[in-house]
């Protein structure tokens, strides 16, 4: 059974490994061991409530419970930019123009920005390659919706990602080539780093602060920014459906694009309901297919479970389930959970 539950501290070598699987790009889990504990000791504060929920880092682990291990991770930063300073670059554009000439020019630009400070970010998705099927994908992702549908009022109203943008398979980013080399003196990949271990105030000191003016850079550099890592389409195309849309901001490194959505317009959140648990003492089917399954939740702050049912143990008030998933959900009958559609049915299917 595959069930989420909050990260641990049992959970470090299998995510390390799945971090180094990842390669660079994936700015908040570096493969650093050391990095990594001090996350999941911050995950654990923030889950037994050692500190404010409004400033805590919230990781998920997707548990294999026959297999006793980690093989996949996802996670909500309540608030970004409180204790080291966010940026971004915002796509503007500058016109000039001369009525006497009759010249108007419209120049895309690039400007450094703060504008997501304070704003609740959903990261950390990463899923080991072997379990990248059967909606394992959709329920890691989706899974922090319903979290954050349950405790609102730790988070914004405001949700943002931040999508991993293009580099090749030697982790070399062909706007950070272009832009940020000319202005630190590090690779790509050192840059990223730093940015992960959370040492930002270089983007400060060295950046500058002056608009970069678009056509100025080669046609490499223009072309990827926006654009997400091939590896990353798949999460775009969820966040996506969830109803999420690009807001004109990308990573200052690599260009890729930050898409954001207010949390009561979420298709998770907007679609889930609550059910009373029923516990039925016999054997439930759960050999079908993602469209046929609902993600249902125990709604608890700092034991949360997340698991799988079929659609069919759904009624009007109740959700049927069995002993054995009612224990991995730490339920027991009557309690209230929140369940909502693992993936929407197409639209020939309603």
């Amino acid at each position: 059974m595959l069930v989420i539950r909050p990260l641990q501290m049992t959970d470090l070598d299998d995510l390390y490994q799945m971090a180094a699987e990842a390669g660079k790009g994936l700015t908040s889990l570096p493969a650093d061991r050391e990095l990594l504990e001090r996350k999941i000791q911050q995950t654990r504060a923030t889950f037994e409530q050692d500190c404010a929920p409004e400033a805590g880092l919230y990781l998920f682990a997707l548990d294999d419970t026959e297999q006793g291990r980690c093989v996949g991770v996802s996670g909500i930063q309540a608030r970004v930019g409180l204790d080291e300073v966010f940026y971004n670059y915002r796509l503007s554009n500058m016109v000039n123009a001369s009525k006497e000439l009759g010249v108007h020019v419209q120049t895309p630009t690039l400007h450094l920005t703060n504008d997501m400070t304070a704003t609740t970010e959903i990261c950390s998705l990463l899923l080991s390659a072997a379990y990248r099927k059967g909606g394992n994908g959709l329920l890691l992702s989706r899974c922090r919706f319903m979290y954050l549908d349950d405790f609102r009022s730790y988070f914004s109203d405001k949700v943002f990602a931040e999508m991993r943008g293009v580099s090749d398979a030697q982790g070399r980013s062909p706007l950070w080539d272009a832009l940020g080399s000319r202005f630190f003196d590090m690779e790509f990949g050192e840059a990223d780093y730093l940015t992960g271990v959370g040492g930002t105030s270089f983007i400060a000191e060295l950046m500058p602060k002056y608009p970069i003016y678009i056509p100025l850079l080669p046609a490499a550099a223009r072309a990827v920014i926006g654009q997400v890592h091939e590896n990353t389409v798949p999460a775009l195309n969820m966040l996506q459906a969830e109803g999420f849309n690009f807001n004109g901001l990308v990573d200052v490194f690599d260009g890729g694009p930050v898409v954001e959505a207010f949390v009561r317009n979420i298709r998770t959140v907007r679609d889930s309901m609550n059910r009373h648990v029923l516990i039925r003492h016999r054997p439930v089917n759960v050999d079908v297919p993602p469209e046929d399954r609902v993600m249902v939740a125990n709604r608890s702050f700092g034991e949360f479970r997340v698991t799988t049912v079929p659609a069919a143990c759904l009624s009007p008030d109740t959700i049927s389930l069995s002993q054995e998933i009612a224990d991995q959900l730490r339920v027991e009958s009557g309690d209230s959970v929140r369940l909502v559609r693992l993936k929407e049915r197409a639209r020939a299917d309603r």
